[in-house]
């Protein structure tokens, strides 16, 4: 079953044409990775799937809603949780809080129920708490759940936004270069947890450099290159595409990591 569809989005900022008329579809329980060189026009879709950005043309349709001018924290209780390229966790708040804080898009507690603390807001409250330590477990971080954000290894500090992520109990997360810093071994460690996430019924949608990660994880894979999509299919196929071998490797080499 179709879960997201992106239909003729495009995106212009002043002259430049950063998405040109881009169609996907993402079916329900797979991962999608969206690859192509830097300048692609990658994280763009992305903040155009999540809001941020309003597209000029276009739809993106969450089953049968269509997301485009509903502001971010509105997508997000559609069901899309996104994770970002540069990390956006709060550094001073614990690793428990932090995920209790994803958590905020499905209280049902008001303002006066928090002031007064009654028994229906307790009960939220320790559902919550109770609830975002299940997300830490998922991701290994249960024992450090009270420790600082910003004392965590790098890796770590990954594993947490995505268990925020989750903790807003999304349909759909999409994943901004989750590998990005990450050494060979948190690499695949991120590798089996997107499994996990996948086989709890979550959708994934990957922005990612590492080929080798995107190449083991995906289902099928979407090719971006200026703006446009150039190529989509399961990773085999897109690894013997001319099109995307001429789109990596007609980049200067520091700008190409289209390794397998």
């Amino acid at each position: 079953m179709t879960l997201l569809q992106v239909r003729d989005l495009s995106k212009s900022f002043g002259g430049l044409r950063a998405v040109n008329d881009v169609s996907f579809e993402i079916n329900k329980g797979e991962i999608l990775g969206l690859i192509g060189p830097n300048g692609a026009g990658k994280t763009t879709v992305f903040n155009l799937i999540t809001g941020i950005y309003r597209p000029d043309t276009g739809q993106v349709m969450l089953a049968s809603d269509n997301l485009v001018g509903l502001r971010p924290n509105a997508i997000t209780k559609k069901g899309i949780a996104r994770t970002f390229q540069t990390l956006r966790l709060f550094p001073n708040m614990t690793v428990w809080e932090n995920v209790m804080a994803g958590r905020h898009v499905r209280t049902r507690a008001g303002f006066w129920l928090g002031v007064f603390k009654f028994k229906s807001e307790r009960e939220e409250e320790k559902h919550i708490r109770e609830t975002s330590i299940e997300y830490l477990k998922l991701v290994g971080l249960e024992h450090l759940k009270d420790e600082l954000a910003k004392s965590l290894p790098y890796g770590d500090q990954r594993k947490l936004e995505i268990a925020r992520a989750l903790a807003t109990e999304p349909k759909l997360v999409i994943l901004d270069e989750p590998a990005g810093g990450l050494n060979d071994q948190e690499s695949w460690e991120l590798v089996e947890l997107m499994r996990k996430v996948r086989d709890m019924g979550v959708t994934i949608l990957l922005i990612e450099h590492d080929m080798e990660v995107v190449m083991n994880i995906s289902d099928r894979i979407v090719v971006l290159d200026n703006g446009e999509k150039i190529a989509e299919g399961t990773p085999e196929a897109i690894q013997q595409d001319s099109r995307v071998i001429e789109a990596y490797l007609g980049k200067e080499e520091e700008e190409s990591s289209w390794h397998f």
